[in-house]
């Protein structure tokens, strides 16, 4: 019996399990963020012009990556040298000549790796410096439109995890692609120029390459673009618990929002498997091929050297080619992994960086001089959804002076009112006027130094109360500080705290009590 139990128990979790991977999928279907879907030869050119501000070590950086490359094909010419001309005839001193040689090429090929390593290192973090700073200035510049419709733990999964997954490519794969793609190259020359028949046999295993990457590729970017897809949804849902802590737990909703991110999490995992199965595929069969290459090779070279027409050290420097051969094919089929990655975070990256601020200065605009604050709308008609307005035509007016008190239900649109006098918001159509000038005709930043806004919940800096209370002008004094707090009657509170003015504030003002923060 309890065995039954226990397979219905298993039963119900894995069915349970299914449908939550299906709601997943369909959420990560239906989202308004579009996931990326790979590399794309369009992102390298995006990449210019962060890339061309540290061109100097870019550049040297690439000149090492090439000395160390092209040093690294002499290591097996030597070998082959040393057997033909001084192990097989007992040369020691030419065999100790050859030695020293090989030690200083090799000593210069380390040096050139690690000069070129720091430089790519020092390189691909100023650009990313320089990227992470030009989302945040971005994100800052967005309308708010955007953040009505966009999850915040997505925003961070792109400022944060995306920008690692790019600082890995570009402080090592991206030249280390070059530097395969290099070796490469001057391997298939020099095979050349050694044997061709031997290097046209190694060749023949080269269209099963082919076929492996052309299988692999269709399968890894729709992987890595779940797997990308996911670390946003579990990081949104992690911002989102963590932001209503306070009502999660007063509504006891601890266990059920346990199980929602242990699915989310569950199928985050799964996707990481299975990517992880992908990219691990790719390699034993890169070996597998080159295991074919070096047999068929040491046979078809055992064949001529034992007629003489191959010496037996050229046999040995080309089965070490053949080796060197299939090192950057391998370091491709992994540095390949790393790009559709990188694409697909590349790829999120940019949506960000390219999308279009909604509410943008008239180029005409002028400064807002001084007001009075005589306030108009007129025949205003707005909506979220430009199809379902919540205004339609609305006409009012307010003197400078007056106190006006807007009520009606919820949803009726007295906050949207207030957005739209603030312009974070642009109508649909009619006016809206502070001393007869249009909104829309002046500066957004002439129009909020002089408009004030109190939201219902107000958002706390970390910082001092000072801090906060000066966070929209930096250069009030102290005076001013204390005549705003007694204007709208905190002053009498805040003395009273330890530090007073200076009493330090943590995220959202959690060491207050809920009435001293708002």
């Amino acid at each position: 019996m309890s065995k039954l139990l226990k397979s219905g128990e298993q039963a119900t979790s894995y069915a349970s399990y299914k449908r939550s991977h299906t709601w997943i999928e369909n959420s990560l279907a239906h989202s308004d963020e579009e996931e990326g879907s790979g590399f794309d030869w369009k992102l390298v050119r995006m990449f210019f012009p962060y890339i061309g501000q540290y061109k100097t070590p870019a550049i040297w950086s690439m000149v090492l990556m090439v000395v160390y490359t092209l040093l690294n094909l002499l290591n097996p010419w030597l070998i082959g040298l040393a057997i033909d001309n001084f192990i097989t005839r007992s040369d020691l001193v030419g065999l100790g000549v050859l030695s020293i040689i090989f030690l200083v090429v090799n000593i210069a090929m380390w040096q050139a790796q690690y000069w070129q390593v720091w430089t790519m290192s020092w390189a691909g973090q100023q650009i990313l410096y320089v990227l992470s700073a030009d989302m945040f200035t971005h994100l800052q510049r967005l309308s708010l439109s955007f953040y009505d419709h966009t999850q915040i733990g997505r925003v961070m999964s792109r400022l944060q995890s995306d920008i690692d997954v790019l600082e890995a490519m570009l402080s090592s794969g991206l030249l280390s692609m070059i530097g395969s793609v290099i070796s490469l190259i001057g391997i298939i020359i020099l095979m050349l120029i050694m044997n061709p028949g031997l290097a046209l046999l190694t060749f023949v295993v080269l269209p099963i390459m082919f076929v492996i990457a052309a299988f692999w590729q269709k399968h890894a970017q729709n992987s890595f673009r779940r797997t990308r897809a996911s670390i946003s949804l579990v990081n949104s849902t992690l911002q989102e618990n963590i932001s209503g802590m306070r009502v999660i737990q007063s509504l006891v909703r601890e266990d059920r929002n346990r199980a929602e991110f242990d699915d989310l999490n569950a199928y985050n995992r799964d996707t990481n498997v299975e990517s992880s199965k992908i990219a691990a595929l790719v390699l034993p069969l890169v070996e597998v091929v080159a295991a074919l290459a070096i047999c068929l090779t040491v046979v078809y070279g055992g064949i001529l050297v034992s007629q003489g027409h191959l010496l037996v050290g050229t046999l040995v420097a080309f089965v070490l080619y053949i080796n060197r051969f299939f090192d950057p094919i391998r370091d491709l089929s992994q540095q390949y992994t790393q790009l559709q990655r990188a694409g697909v975070a590349a790829e999120r990256i940019f949506q960000i960086l390219n999308m279009k601020v909604e509410i943008q200065d008239d180029p005409q605009a002028i400064e807002l001089p001084k007001i009075k604050g005589d306030v108009e709308f007129r025949d205003v008609v707005f909506g979220y959804n430009p199809e379902r307005p919540v205004l339609r035509g609305l006409n009012w007016q307010v003197k400078s002076g007056q106190t006006v008190a807007i009520v009606g239900p919820t949803g009726a649109g007295k906050s949207t009112i207030i957005s739209l006098l603030t312009r974070f918001y642009d109508i649909q159509s009619g006016a809206i006027t502070i001393d007869g000038y249009d909104l829309r005709q002046v500066t957004q930043k002439s129009l909020r130094r002089q408009v004030g806004v109190v939201p219902q919940e107000p958002f706390l800096f970390t910082g001092s109360i000072a801090d906060n209370i000066r966070y929209g002008r930096l250069d009030a004094t102290d005076e001013e500080v204390m005549r705003a707090a007694e204007i709208v009657g905190a002053h009498d509170l805040i003395i009273q705290l330890p530090d007073g003015y200076q009493t330090p504030i943590r995220e959202r003002g959690r060491n207050l009590s809920m009435g001293s923060a708002n």
